[in-house]
């Protein structure tokens, strides 16, 4: 059986990653080794593990997080002939490395595994991973796992670049995330997109599970507002058209940007009202774009429906009867 190479990258979240290093020595299969893309200037204090544990340090000057650098770091310095990518707060079901060596091939392309969204405090008494498959839940904006096997994904907008494998014959061919995005947004969906122009597959697969665990966060990232703006033209430049297009619409219902010709211009900075909106609360397995999107929408048509209702009683009121 070839071996795996477990990759991750990680600002902050020590408890988060500290969990995946547990999940990962939790494995029915272990991993030849887990290699971390360090973002930030100290190394990680963590759990021991029965395997090589690596801490790449890969930072920028200016503290903007170079996530797309530090996926390439990664996975260029991993020895594994597969190359499994999982996100920071992911922690790995048990059979997560031996599902993945099952299947993952010089041919497969990119697999993509399951994802189930844990609850506030799932992990405060340790990693439980029966009462992770009873509590977790699927994201409802994303497709769920074929019944069995794999199920190709035809559109790359979809994929899921926190949790994903490939060979390392593949990773060596297909051109690597592009470093002139970093900050937040784009990135990922610019490597789905250079994967999909090589002909290479995306597939959706059952098994190869992480449970994401909760954190705050806010959807659509008001947070990032400069740097999903700046990043997104960064995807134009190369394919012709922007990507991000669920966030900039959200940004765009809220007041935050316009558009003005073919640029976009922040009108404003997200204020605590825009926070509150956005917010994932501890009720929220997780933070919910579309959501937002409904909730804005819904609004603007009552209020063009009320300014209407206004109009037509003014018009009637002033009009005389006949």
């Amino acid at each position: 059986m070839p071996d795996l190479s477990a990759l991750t990258i990680a600002y902050g979240r020590d408890t988060h990653l500290a969990n995946v290093v547990l999940g990962f020595e939790a494995q029915s299969v272990r991993p030849a080794e887990l290699v971390i893309g360090v973002m930030q200037d100290r190394p990680y204090d963590l759990p021991a593990t029965s395997f090589p544990v690596r801490q790449i340090h890969v930072t920028r000057p200016d503290g903007e997080l170079p996530l797309a650098a530090a996926r390439n770091r990664v996975a260029d310095a991993a020895t594994g002939e597969v190359l499994a990518f999982v996100d920071v707060d992911c922690i790995p079901h048990p059979d997560f490395v031996a599902e993945t060596l099952a299947v993952c091939t010089p041919e497969t392309g990119i697999l993509m595994g399951e994802v189930a969204y844990l609850p506030s405090g799932a992990t405060e008494h340790g990693l439980d991973f029966d009462t992770f498959e009873q509590i977790g839940q699927r994201h409802s904006d994303r497709q769920g796992p074929p019944p069995k096997g794999m199920r190709l994904c035809n559109d790359y907008r979809c994929f899921w670049s926190l949790n994903f494998a490939m060979h390392r014959d593949t990773w060596a061919t297909c051109g690597k995330f592009h470093e002139g995005y970093y900050g937040y947004g784009g990135e990922d969906t610019d490597f789905a997109r250079t994967i999909d122009a090589a002909g290479l597959p995306i597939w959706w697969m059952r098994g190869a599970k992480v449970f994401h665990q909760h954190h705050a966060h806010c959807m659509p990232p008001i947070q990032h507002l400069a740097s999903v703006l700046r990043n997104a033209d960064v995807f134009a430049e190369r394919w012709g058209h922007r990507t991000m297009g669920h966030w900039l619409w959200g940004f765009s219902l809220m007041g935050l940007i316009e558009k003005d010709g073919d640029a976009i211009r922040i009108l404003r900075e997200p204020d605590e009202s825009d926070y509150a909106l956005c917010r994932q609360t501890d009720d929220m397995p997780y933070a919910n774009s579309r959501r937002v999107i409904d909730i804005l929408q819904a609004s603007q048509q009552e209020e063009e429906a009320r300014r209407t209702e206004v109009a037509e009683a003014e018009i009637a009121f002033v009009t005389a009867a006949e």
